[in-house]
């Protein structure tokens, strides 16, 4: 029963951000149809400006410093900055500039500017010259061969707007007139526990942060800070109350007085801003291990979770030369399942699909947990949108939100799957900021997921041809729901030729499941040295 409300509360928790998972849009385009990534929050539609300007065969520049995009029309250069209200228009011929603003900001997403459709087709079409439609009911985009008014629009424009001031185009609005590097505190409680969120205007680096004596002390080193910056903050949740103790102009702590309940701390930096996002995890999550440690028996490393990713309608990758992924994932599995009913054979092998099936990636979870699972193993193989290429190797992935946009990518893609899933919907408040909320729920587990980690690292590079791209993190789905340390391994890369022809052959097949299970073996004396047995 506990395990179920674990997940119930993972699955459930509230959440302020919006999905990452990206859709298609159609898009009809001098006679030919094309497709336009995007995202939808609070009933907006966002596309990709890179993508668009691809589409619209222009060329475009990318200042991932600023996050600002320029897309460079015949004649103009029109100019989005992520998190930012304004547009701005330039002029090649005489290197007029005008400045528009639209109703809500634009997102960040993936190295990449996704623009409100429904308030930037008509900068579009500016920019283009034809006149430019969004229909948000059938998520079509169209592309006329309707000449645009420009000198009326822009006219039009200038004059409903020329009250407008911008002081710094190439800063997101948030921080345009900060004086400090960090100008705002929020907390905010969440089921998992409390989020803390400094407002950061600039890029720094994830603060020195520890508890005792009741008191999260945050030592802020070489950054400026507001100096009534407590005053405006609403303690909440785990915070009773907050003090800053100033110790030069740029050495600074904030101490963040707790209430009872908390356990663990993490901090992390917000991969869609400069925030530095610091999470206190609640009590509540370690008590499924103060429970376990009072019946000592279920200590008992004794049940290895096998989840051969994929299966069924949902194929996964596909190689180079048309291998499944699924079909991978399940052979390596199975093996992998043989060695340990071998020579393990107080371990039981729990497999979320032994045959080719479809299984909904939060019935992988509900099935490791019913099943007593002390160790979750979720096999993958990867894969590029370029086929045939040079880019090869193994990586194995800790539940955490990516830190890379190669991560977050990879998440993507395997979170993808639940287009095939009846109830889709079930997952959307995991995304974002939330997936830190979930791992405060899996902090309890992480210091063992990462020794498996570490361990399988070093097998596979002893073991297997194919080579080890170390330990990442990202936020998949499927680890979400398996209350117990886990991974996700991605064994190597269909898309890349000698990757693939490892992966699909006995022989590597075997390599991959002899590498897990001597990291297996290897975790379970380790794991029986600290409980005993």
């Amino acid at each position: 029963m506990k395990t179920r409300l674990l997940l119930l509360l993972i699955l459930f928790t509230g959440s302020s951000t919006f999905s990452q998972r990206l859709y298609k849009i159609s898009v009809q385009v001098s006679g030919r149809e094309e497709t336009l990534s995007y995202v939808t929050k609070a009933g907006i539609d966002y596309a990709s400006a890179k993508e668009l300007s691809s589409i619209l065969s222009t060329a475009h520049f990318f200042n991932a410093e600023a996050a600002k995009i320029e897309i460079k029309f015949q004649n103009y250069i029109l100019k989005f900055t992520a998190r930012n209200q304004f547009v701005i228009l330039n002029h090649k011929d005489d290197g007029a500039q005008s400045i528009f603003q639209i109703p809500i900001s634009t997102l960040l997403i993936n190295e990449d500017v996704f623009i409100p459709l429904i308030y930037c087709t008509d900068y579009l079409s500016l920019g283009y010259g034809k006149k430019i439609l969004f229909d948000s009911r059938s998520k079509n985009l169209i592309v006329t061969e309707e000449p645009f008014a420009t000198e009326t629009f822009v006219n039009a424009k200038q004059s409903q707007e020329k009250e407008i001031k911008l002081p710094d185009v190439e800063t997101p609005a948030e921080t345009v007139n900060s004086k400090y590097d960090i100008n705002s505190i929020e907390v905010e409680e969440k089921s998992n526990g409390t989020l803390i969120r400094l407002k950061a205007s600039r890029k720094i680096n994830i603060p020195k942060h520890s508890i005792s004596n009741n008191t999260l002390y945050v030592f802020i080193s070489g950054v400026t800070i507001a100096p009534d910056i407590v005053n405006s903050v609403k303690p909440a949740g785990l915070v009773q109350r907050i003090k800053k103790t100033v110790i030069t102009s740029k050495n600074n702590q904030l101490e963040f007085v707790l209430n009872d309940g908390y356990s663990t701390t993490e901090a992390l930096q917000d991969l869609d801003s400069h925030d530095i996002l610091i999470t206190i995890h609640n009590k509540l999550f370690d008590s499924t291990l103060s429970n376990v440690d009072d019946a000592k028996s279920k200590w008992l490393f004794d049940a290895v979770v096998i989840d051969a990713g994929h299966g069924g309608k949902d194929p996964g990758a596909i190689g180079v030369t048309g291998i499944k992924e699924k079909d991978v994932n399940l052979a390596v599995a199975l093996k992998l399942g043989k060695l340990i009913e071998k020579n393990l054979p107080d371990v039981r092998v729990v497999y979320t699909r032994n045959t080719d099936e479809f299984i909904e990636l939060y019935k992988r979870g509900k099935i490791a947990n019913e099943n007593g699972g002390k160790l979750f193993i979720s096999v993958h193989c990867n894969s590029t949108e370029a086929k045939d290429i040079s880019y090869r190797g193994f990586e194995v992935y800790l539940l955490r939100p990516g830190r890379t946009s190669q991560a977050i990518k990879i998440a993507e893609f395997e979170n993808s799957v639940i287009k095939y899933e009846e109830n889709p919907d079930r997952y959307q408040k995991l995304t974002d900021e939330n997936f830190i909320l979930v791992s405060m729920a899996h902090s309890q587990y992480m210091r063992y997921s990462e020794t498996f980690s570490d361990l399988l690292d070093q097998e596979w590079k002893h073991e297997v041809k194919i080579p080890a791209l170390g330990i990442k993190q990202a936020g998949f789905y499927v680890l979400v729901g398996a209350s117990m340390p886990g991974v996700l391994i991605e064994t190597g890369f269909l898309s890349n030729r000698k990757d693939e022809a490892h992966l699909a052959s006995t022989t590597g097949q075997n390599e991959i499941a002899k590498a897990i299970f001597s990291s297996i073996k290897r975790y379970k004396e380790n794991y029986e040295k600290e409980f005993g047995k």
